[in-house]
């Protein structure tokens, strides 16, 4: 008969090894919706990191800073004053990048639309 203290390090030692591959292999113990779960897919964007793009609207002064007017009704700020200003109530087609969080455009370019 095996003694208590021969089964219990040869317990340990299993329970090592299934831990050891549940590591190498991803752990098969955490539920798919549990917050500890890895998410094997491609990373998702950050609403918050800015996304180039091309805009077009109508410049408009608010206050002390300039925004931008699109078809649509949406408003966004422009963070290069000096660039907007000589566009002032004309249609424009501006280039750069937004941040969707903030609804800040940070102007590249900008240039007048014929029409």
């Amino acid at each position: 008969m095996r003694s208590i203290k021969s089964d219990l390090i040869d317990f340990c030692a299993l329970c090592t090894v299934a831990l050891a591959i549940a590591l190498v292999v991803g752990s098969p113990f955490v539920a798919a919706g549990s917050a500890f779960a890895h998410d094997k897919s491609q990373p998702q964007p950050d609403q918050s990191q800015d996304q180039a793009a091309t805009f077009t609207g109508t410049v408009v002064k608010d206050g002390e800073q300039y925004v931008l007017h699109d078809s649509s009704g949406e408003v966004f700020k422009l963070d290069d004053a000096e660039r907007a200003k000589p566009f002032e109530g004309k249609t424009v087609k501006v280039t750069g990048e937004l941040n969707a969080q903030a609804k800040v455009i940070h102007v590249e370019s900008i240039e007048a639309v014929e029409g």
